[in-house]
């Protein structure tokens, strides 16, 4: 999983997969979700994303995976 922040357009992709979107479906404004061909989720979209998360703290708990931070 990879989480991207773009600050040119506020948005932020959590990348899910390493599969193709074939699909997306706003869930709600400015809340996409990627599908594949099978339908299954592999990523989601969120415009406006500093207006919508607080991004002064990420909290990964038991997640059981090597963390790399980019800067």
């Amino acid at each position: 999983m990879i989480l991207n922040y773009y600050s040119d357009t506020d948005s932020l992709y959590i990348d899910l997969s390493s599969k193709d979107s074939t699909e997306t479906r706003e869930i709600s404004p400015g809340i996409n979700l990627d599908y594949d061909e099978k339908g299954e989720l592999v990523g989601i979209d969120i415009d406006n994303a500093s207006r919508k998360l607080d991004f002064k703290d990420l909290t990964l708990n038991h997640i059981p995976a090597k963390v790399h931070i980019f800067a």
